[in-house]
């Protein structure tokens, strides 16, 4: 009964949330524009200010870039982090949006109402879910539902340069048992997700050189080695014509799905044919011997993101160019290194080049690894059961082809795993013009975030 009033209040207090949740998307809190860097510290103070009304000790803590919000509050057995950001990516193009992004509505569409406004969906709407859950429990209970730590970062969507040192100097206060991180969303438009792993990224640009300048074709064509063709056998050369990487012990550390998970990813009944017909596609590349699902969220990718090189110019220029270039990048998976595989994939590519040729690499060995959550731990089947019957329909563990940083961060540094779980959907615009947050999403995800922390706190 003490669930059932908690979610009886959310529902009755739904115009007064949706009103601060206004009010705190009226603040450009733009991280990457040093313009708006007064703005961002507002939204600091503003969510510090709203911790403190529900009883949380929080503070803004300065850094060389923008604030990190920290509030701690609650009693419990086991201490939650919650993680949100609440800076918002730049608006431009202005003259493709309906409305002012900072002059936030609630519309009616013909799928239900939204809230229209920069971050209504990434990522003020959705840390606003939590917060609110802890609102309407903290007014039904008296005090809040559980060890709690909040944590709302300002430099999400700028690449987050002061996060791990942030991290690193405050480990003691920020460790907790379990991290909860509102940043993803549903897996389709009635079906809630929890994200159980993210892939790493590791990424490499290069040139390859040949001669000491640029050549006469007719002088030097057949005779002189091109470093584009150079360029495009070796990029040819990256997979097998089943799919499959070539640069040796590349999936030494790739390990299979386990079972309950290929199940459940069956059981989405991914259309694989609607996905890539959106983007004027029709037939799946990649390792030919696993599912689309498999491809995009636990497979590792090798792609080429640029090459170039020669005369771009209007008209024809017939040379034989000194130098090609490429930017190659690698999606991980599992317990791959980056810097293992960076360091194959050089080795691997300098096998390729003539002897003539050399190849200069402009970056170092870095990158950041995979994010594979131990879903054994009680509280992830405790939280997809909470999802499930909130949005009446099976919540699903699903993986992500992109990287979220801060969950593996979360898991290196403190030492925490943590559970992704958000409310937006595919067209919500998120980084675009028009940007929304369904009303549900957000009514739901509140909710949601109750019996979550009913089960688990």
């Amino acid at each position: 009964m003490t669930l059932d009033a908690v979610l009886a209040r959310i529902d009755d207090t739904l115009p007064e949330a949706l009103d601060r949740l206004i009010d705190l998307l009226r603040i450009p809190s733009i991280s990457t524009d040093p313009a708006y860097k007064a703005d961002c510290a507002r939204a600091a103070d503003w969510l510090v200010k709203d911790l403190q009304a529900l009883g949380f000790t929080a503070r803004a803590t300065e850094t060389p870039g923008h604030p990190m919000v920290v509030g701690h509050g609650g009693e419990g057995g086991r201490h939650i982090l919650f993680y949100g950001h609440y800076d918002v990516q730049p608006v431009d193009p202005l003259d493709l949006w309906d409305r002012p992004p900072f002059d936030p509505e609630v519309q009616d569409t013909p799928k239900g109402k939204v809230i229209r406004a920069r971050g209504a969906s990434d990522d003020k709407g959705q840390l606003m879910t939590f917060i609110e859950a802890c609102r309407a429990w903290k007014a039904v209970h008296g005090s809040l539902p559980g060890k709690l730590t909040i944590f709302l970062e300002g430099e999400e969507e700028s690449g987050s340069p002061s996060l791990i040192p942030f991290l690193e100097q405050n480990r003691a206060e920020l460790s907790c048992d379990l991290a909860l991180i509102c940043d993803t969303g549903l897996y389709d438009e009635h079906t809630p997700a929890i994200t159980t792993m993210l892939r790493g990224l590791a990424k490499s640009e290069f040139t390859i050189r040949a001669a000491n300048r640029d050549l006469h074709s007719g002088m030097y064509g057949g005779l002189a080695r091109n470093p584009l063709h150079v360029m495009a056998s070796l990029l040819a050369g990256l997979h097998d014509a089943t799919g499959r990487v070539q640069v040796p012990g590349f999936y030494d550390d790739v390990a299979e799905l386990p079972d309950t998970l290929r199940q459940q990813w069956q059981a989405l009944a991914f259309d694989h044919a609607a996905y890539l017909g959106d983007v004027g596609l029709k037939i799946p590349a990649g390792e030919q011997d696993r599912t689309p699902l498999e491809m995009i969220w636990s497979r590792p990718t090798a792609e080429v993101n640029g090459m170039w090189g020669g005369y771009n110019g209007a008209g024809f220029k017939t040379v034989l160019p000194s130098e090609a270039h490429a930017k190659v990048s690698f999606r991980l998976v599992s317990d791959q290194d980056p810097a293992k595989i960076l360091h194959a994939f050089r080795a691997w590519a300098e096998a390729q080049i003539p002897a003539d040729c050399e190849i200069v690499w402009h970056d170092g060995i870095e990158g950041s690894p995979a994010s594979v959550m131990e879903i054994a731990d009680p509280a992830f089947e405790a939280s997809r059961q909470a999802l499930t019957e909130e949005w009446g329909k099976p919540a699903a563990f699903i993986g992500s082809g992109g990287s979220i940083p801060v969950a593996g961060y979360f898991k290196s540094i403190l030492g925490m795993d943590a559970m992704l779980i958000g409310f937006g959907k595919d067209d919500d615009n998120i980084h675009s013009p028009n940007e929304k947050y369904d009303v549900e999403s957000f009514h739901k995800g509140i909710r949601a975030w109750a019996r979550i922390l009913a089960r688990i706190a």
